[in-house]
C-alpha cells in the first residue's frame, strides 16, 4: 500500500517528539493505536459483508438452478405417468370391447348332459388345454354364463393367476445376532 521503510517511521518519531513532546506523546500514539485498531476492524467486517452477500448471491442462484430442475423432472414424470394412464385405458377399452364382441348371450334352455362345466373349463386350462380347441361348444340345451372381461383375456385364468409365484433374486434380510 504504502512505501515506508524503518528510516521514514524514525524521522517521523523524531518530529512527532519535537512537535509533541515527551509528555503528550505516548498518549497521541495510544490513541493511534486504537484508531487503527477500529479502522481494521471496520475493513474487515465490510470484506466479511461483502463475502456473505456474494454467497447468498450464489445461494439464491443454486436454488433457483435447482427448483428449475426439480420443476423440470415433476414435468416428465408427469408426461410418463400421463402416457402410460393413456395406455392403460386403451389397453382397457380393447378388453371390453374384445369381451363385448366374444361373448354373446344365448338364449337359456334346459341342461345338456354333454355340455362342460366351469369346473371342467378351469381344470383344462389348468392341464395346459386351450379352452377353444378341445372343448366343445355348449349345445342348444346348455346354459350360458357370462365371461367377465378378465377371462377373456388370452391365457388368463382366476385359478392360475392365484397359484403363480416369482422369483425375483431376493433373499429376505437377515439378522446379525
Amino acid at each position: 500500500m504504502f512505501d515506508v521503510g524503518i528510516s521514514e517511521i524514525a524521522l517521523i518519531g523524531v518530529v512527532a517528539l519535537v512537535v509533541l513532546g515527551p509528555e503528550r506523546l505516548p498518549k497521541v500514539a495510544r490513541t493511534a493505536g486504537h484508531l487503527f485498531g477500529r479502522l481494521q476492524r471496520y475493513v474487515a467486517n465490510v470484506k466479511a459483508d461483502i463475502n456473505k452477500e456474494m454467497e447468498f448471491s450464489e445461494l439464491a442462484k443454486m436454488k433457483d438452478e435447482v427448483t428449475s430442475a426439480a420443476k423440470s423432472f415433476e414435468q416428465t414424470v408427469q408426461q410418463h405417468a400421463n402416457a402410460v394412464e393413456s395406455e392403460t385405458r386403451a389397453v382397457e377399452k380393447a378388453a371390453s370391447e374384445d369381451a363385448a364382441s366374444t361373448s354373446a348371450p344365448a338364449p337359456p334352455s334346459s341342461g345338456n348332459p354333454a355340455a362342460p362345466t366351469q369346473a371342467a373349463l378351469i381344470a383344462q386350462q389348468e392341464e395346459g388345454l386351450s379352452s377353444a380347441g378341445s372343448i366343445e361348444p355348449p349345445g342348444p340345451g346348455a346354459a350360458v354364463t357370462q365371461a367377465s372381461p378378465a377371462q377373456t383375456i388370452s391365457g388368463y385364468s382366476p385359478v392360475t393367476a392365484q397359484l403363480q409365484s416369482f422369483d425375483l433374486g431376493v433373499e429376505p434380510p437377515r439378522r446379525i445376532v
